[in-house]
């Protein structure tokens, strides 16, 4: 999995970039950096206004999100924000030249850390029971082609899967070792000295983890086998729930993160429509737009881990009150 991602003839080193294969939130609409740049305003109102405010965009892609979020930040808060996109990729011939393009993210921030869409392609072991109802590793082969590893698990999997995934017992279900997401992120968190640290992403908790695991493959926009041959991308939904990493850690729905930060979906008044009509054509589209960011059953069901470092988030003037105080309110909604 890892050689058909990240190396030299991977998949996320193909020319088109993953936007050729897959709309994400960032692909949807402007909305969703508009709510991320006003994310980064709350934690620099959080961390006392920093001469220097940092920004890291994990698995940045291409730079499309950490260029519409420095498009969306106030010019005051601009002027202060470092941008650091992370990718492995090469960097983009157009990349705003405030952008810094790294393989790996800066020790020591003070800011935000955003990982939208990440976790999932961090490379992973899948387990399932054989005839007799033990887990066994899945071995693959570069055609595709999976037999069971002929010994047990190794003591740190099992361990792994009876805390957070209970390893299967009937022939044919499956397990995914979620372990390596849990040190990927952990080692993300550790860059921080201030800030937030936030995991957007598919997700399932303990009580909901999938029988026969979540391993597919994506290309040109459709669901695939999973060929670790670097034609496709290779995904698997997140554990997040393990990879909360820190007592201040909460997990939310996307529909509730962005409803906080001001991405409602409201239909505009019709009153608008006879007194600016190309205003209440604007305002419905982004109506629009903000619908299919919060939708149940679609993206806002994506699961938000949001994790503070070094930050007051609920009180007078925290900044932060209204993502992580709260959240039950805007799940109802």
């Amino acid at each position: 999995m890892e050689e058909a991602l990240y190396g030299p003839a991977g998949f996320y080193r193909r020319p088109e970039g993953p936007a050729g294969h897959f709309r994400t939130s960032v692909h949807a609409s402007t909305l969703f950096a508009g709510a991320v740049a006003a994310l980064l305003c709350r934690v620099d109102a959080a961390l006392g206004e920093p001469a220097e405010l940092t920004f890291v965009d994990m698995a940045a892609g291409r730079g499309e999100l950490i260029s519409a979020v420095l498009r969306a930040l106030p010019a005051g808060v601009a002027a202060r924000a470092r941008a650091c996109a992370v990718e492995k990729a090469e960097r983009p011939a157009d990349l705003d030249h405030r952008i810094e393009w790294r393989a790996e993210p800066p020790s020591g921030v003070t800011g935000l850390l955003f990982a939208n869409e990440w976790l999932d392609n961090v490379p992973l072991d899948v387990v399932e029971a054989d005839a007799h109802g033990t887990a066994r590793l899945v071995l693959v082969e570069g055609d595709g082609t999976e037999t069971l590893a002929p010994g047990p698990l190794d003591e740190v999997a099992a361990r792994w899967l009876e805390t957070w995934w209970p390893p299967p017992a009937e022939p044919g279900l499956r397990a995914e070792v979620g372990l390596p997401r849990d040190e990927a992120w952990a080692a993300a968190v550790r860059t921080l000295e201030r800030g937030l640290a936030v995991a957007v992403d598919y997700a399932h908790t303990r009580g909901s983890r999938p029988s026969f695991g979540t391993l597919t493959g994506f290309r040109e926009g459709r669901g695939t086998t999973p060929v670790p041959d670097g034609s496709c991308d290779i995904t698997a939904h997140v554990a997040l729930d393990a990879c909360a990493a820190t007592p201040g850690a909460r997990l939310l729905t996307q529909r509730a993160a962005l409803h906080a930060l001001g991405v409602t979906g409201d239909r505009p008044p019709l009153s608008l429509a006879s007194q600016d009509p190309a205003a209440y054509v604007r305002a419905l589209a982004r109506s629009g737009e903000a619908a299919e960011l919060t939708a149940r059953g679609g993206l806002g069901d994506f699961a938000w881990l949001v994790e503070p470092v070094g930050i007051e988030t609920d009180g007078p003037g925290a900044g932060l009150g209204g993502l992580l105080v709260d959240v039950a309110d805007h799940e109802e909604q």
